[in-house]
């Protein structure tokens, strides 16, 4: 991988310093947090600042190392400004995916309480103050209450969703490098690699598996990714046009 490349460096060291200063500071959590649009929590500037907070040790430890694994020789090979542009715009796509399946989720769960004669703005308010009514369990179901209470007061953060878009063009620059899963310690390419991983993300997302993990954001970003790989190769993109 050669040197550590300036752009992978300054975003070692501010995830770091953030992660450090949100474990002094809790309050960060709230204001730097992605959280649903519609909660009075959500700022629009959270859409950026997600992919600077990491909710543990381990999670800010494996993000960290991906990036530098796998953003070194993108950014060697793009230059510092495409390879920021690429990494901030994943980002963004995981936030917007993530945001959007859950603007799903709350709102299928929200109308099936009106459908049971529940006034909308009854249940915005209650929930808005942290709270719920026990009787929607009645109504509508367990499932169906937790998903629109998961939605609405669950904040995402990390840098995964970013990770997974530099993951999908590492798997489009060197596809034929030789990886390993932690739990599975077989050398896999990584055209087959990234796949697997993304692969999961999808059978955890659609059967709603409570795993602590925004697969969406995962796919966000890996699905940006591909867009911007696939546009530019497509279009020849140099990176003089960076510079």
């Amino acid at each position: 991988m050669g040197r550590l490349t300036d752009a992978v460096k300054h975003l070692l060291i501010i995830n770091v310093i953030v992660f450090v200063a949100s474990q002094i500071y809790p309050q960060m959590f709230t204001w730097f947090s992605l959280y649903y649009p519609e909660n009075p929590n959500f700022e629009w500037w959270q859409i950026i600042t997600h992919m600077f907070m990491h909710g543990g040790f381990f999670h800010i430890a494996f993000n960290m190392y991906a990036l530098w694994a796998f953003g070194t020789p993108l950014e060697q090979m793009w230059g510092r400004n495409k390879f920021l542009f690429f990494y901030f715009s994943a980002g963004i796509g995981a936030a917007l995916l993530h945001s959007g399946v859950n603007y799903y989720v709350f709102h299928d769960s929200l109308q099936a309480l009106v459908g049971q004669g529940v006034d909308e703005n009854q249940v915005m308010e209650i929930i808005a103050g942290g709270q719920y009514s026990p009787a929607w369990n009645d109504l509508i179901g367990a499932d169906k209450v937790n998903s629109l209470l998961s939605a609405f007061n669950t904040p995402a953060v990390g840098a995964s969703g970013a990770i997974y878009g530099i993951l999908v063009a590492f798997a489009f620059a060197f596809s034929e490098a030789e990886l390993m899963l932690i739990f599975l310690p077989i050398p896999i390419k990584a055209k087959y690699f990234v796949p697997l991983l993304i692969a999961g993300d999808l059978i955890f997302g659609f059967t709603g598996a409570s795993t602590g993990i925004a697969h969406f954001a995962h796919i966000g970003g890996a699905i940006a990714g591909f867009i911007m790989m696939w546009y530019w190769k497509k279009n020849d993109f140099n990176n003089k046009r960076w510079n």
